[in-house]
């Protein structure tokens, strides 16, 4: 079993922090200067760690082994959410980095913009063929409306090809990732095994009312779109524990109403909305109820709701083998301290199991925070997973019988 250097590891953690340090964490939006900086560091780690390095045209970091296989892959992505933390996807890669130093052949993959500033996963997916020049042309920040083209070009990635993956060369793909939530901590535990990753399906409800004068329309003549969408969203909460799953979740992110003033009744509101779980059955009834919750406000309100599907996702279930392999490692390493549990987000994780075999391994976080500055996980639960991944890899590869 080669060794793990973990100390190695920290410190390149530690380094790549600074690249756009925001307070404790880090503000590195995807084409940024300072993403395009870390990129560059990242590119030379590779290369010390004995990789061939390369960065494609969608801003994609590849580090491929230059060892005969079988081969696995190992990764995640560098960018961040806007002033957020430093471990959130970072982990992953630098975890790659830190198998491939050791000798296991693995090549090392950092995604370009899993974030989502410009769009859905668009480094997996373009590794994978899932991505076409004509969704690059229409897509564009959604903070400050920059299209894609210009932040590839400013970014000095235009012209060059987009890379895609052999899936044969590989037997699977692992990613190291922070648990973005309070089960493993909450539970004493130091390691989480990820069964499957949640399928999120995403909504806009639109509500038509009549806008008017707040103060001259009694409220018996109101049609009011803002309080249909408070009242369908307090339904929503009351019907879903009905129908839900032990580790469903639904969110409303954003209310819009329309003209938006004090003094004015809205005429109109626009609701996004999601629920996730890794159950389709448990999708399927929480889709039904959210559609009998609509036709029933428009049979009691004096307004009109309509429902848009905006997308649905598939649930990506881990790899039985290699959640095995890292059950065993979990429990040599950490014995009684750890858990199998789903993941409630979504990662690049999800793509790389449409064509080839996947698993994910989360490590505690503090308070359960993520996306937020102040995202932290202990130095030693960070060391104690990247030896329980590395474990995992080479068992995973012995007992596959196509170790070298």
């Amino acid at each position: 079993m080669p060794a793990v250097d973990t100390d190695r590891f920290l410190k390149d953690l530690n380094d790549l922090r600074e690249f756009g340090r925001y307070r404790t964490g880090v503000h590195r939006p995807t084409y940024s200067q300072e993403d395009m900086e870390s990129r560059r560091w990242l590119m030379a780690r590779m290369e010390e760690a004995g990789l061939h390095a390369e960065m494609d045209g969608i801003g994609n970091v590849f580090g491929r082994h230059k060892g005969p296989g079988p081969h696995l892959l190992v990764g995640s992505h560098l960018e961040s959410q806007n002033q957020a933390g430093w471990l959130d996807g970072a982990l992953g890669v630098m975890a790659g980095v830190a198998l491939a130093r050791s000798g296991l052949p693995v090549d090392v993959v950092a995604f370009a913009d899993e974030e989502g500033h410009y769009g859905s996963f668009i480094g997996s997916r373009s590794l994978i063929g899932l991505l076409e020049e004509e969704e690059i042309d229409r897509l564009a920040n959604k903070y400050h409306g920059k299209p894609l083209r210009t932040a590839l070009r400013e970014a000095g990635l235009e012209g060059r090809p987009r890379l895609r993956l052999d899936p044969a060369r590989y037997q699977g793909f692992f990613e190291l990732h922070i648990e973005q939530g309070t089960q493993l901590e909450s539970q004493g535990l130091r390691a989480g095994v990820v069964t499957g990753i949640v399928a999120i399906w995403q909504f806009r409800i639109t509500i038509e009312g009549m806008q008017d004068h707040a103060g001259g329309t009694t409220m018996a003549e109101r049609r009011d779109a803002g309080l249909t969408a408070v009242r369908l969203l307090a339904r929503v909460d009351r019907e879903f524990p009905m129908v839900c799953g032990p580790r469903t979740t639904w969110t409303c992110g954003r209310i819009a109403l329309d003209p938006g003033a004090p003094s004015i009744i809205p005429g109109r509101a626009e609701v996004l909305f999601q629920f996730r779980d890794i159950d389709p059955a448990v999708l399927e009834r929480l889709e039904e109820r959210l559609t009998r919750i609509v036709q029933e406000m428009n049979r009691t309100e004096r307004t009109v709701s309509t429902l848009e599907a905006m997308s649905r996702s598939k649930p990506a279930p881990c790899d039985d083998g290699m959640q095995e392999a890292l059950a065993r490692a979990a429990e040599k390493e950490a014995p009684g301290k750890w858990q199998r549990m789903p993941s409630g987000a979504g990662h690049d994780a999800q793509y790389m199991a449409r064509v080839m075999p996947a698993a994910m391994l989360f490590t505690p976080s503090i308070g359960g925070i993520s996306h937020h500055w102040s995202e932290d996980t202990k130095p030693e639960d960070l060391a104690l997973n990247v030896k329980i991944l590395a474990e995992a890899a080479e068992d995973y590869l012995r007992r596959s019988n196509k170790a070298p």
